[in-house]
């Protein structure tokens, strides 16, 4: 009775553990693109997509250092028609930084990141790159933020 009750919760660890590892997930990926074209004259958004692609309608094996077929992948067929554009601020005005235009997008993002969740979905990366300022003459760049998300499938 004693190594019951000892084996019992290594047991109960074991099969808890067991189960996660079970678990099957789906995933999003939301992105904010945040423009720093002074004036607002760039195009700050929040997307995501309501339509779903399968990747290897687009993927090619490339054997022997040989031609891979992707030129034969039409781009329009990697587009999709549906998904969800929620306007953002630009992070620059005509002065320079925008703070408030920062506080308003932090706003907007954090809205949508509380409705993911609502929706049974956890946010388990977060990654960003920048396309910055690269001298006197270049006024372009973009701030792109990637919010991945799983939930798990029923």
């Amino acid at each position: 009775m004693k190594s019951f009750i000892f084996f019992l919760p290594i047991f109960l660890i074991f099969l808890n553990y067991h189960l996660k590892s079970q678990q099957q997930y789906e995933y999003c990926v939301i992105t904010t693109v945040e423009s720093i074209i002074p004036g607002g004259l760039g195009r700050s958004r929040l997307i995501h997509a309501t339509e779903d692609l399968d990747y290897r309608n687009f993927t090619t094996h490339r054997q022997n250092d040989k031609d891979s077929k992707q030129k034969n992948i039409e781009k329009s067929d990697l587009k999709i028609e549906n998904f969800y554009e929620t306007k953002l601020l630009n992070l620059f005005s005509l002065v320079g930084i925008n703070f408030q235009n920062i506080a308003s997008n932090d706003a907007i993002i954090t809205s949508k990141l509380n409705d993911m969740a609502k929706d049974g979905w956890e946010l388990i990366f977060v990654t960003s790159s920048v396309e910055s300022h690269c001298g006197k003459d270049d006024e372009q760049g973009i701030f792109l933020t990637r919010y991945i998300f799983r939930r798990p499938i029923k």
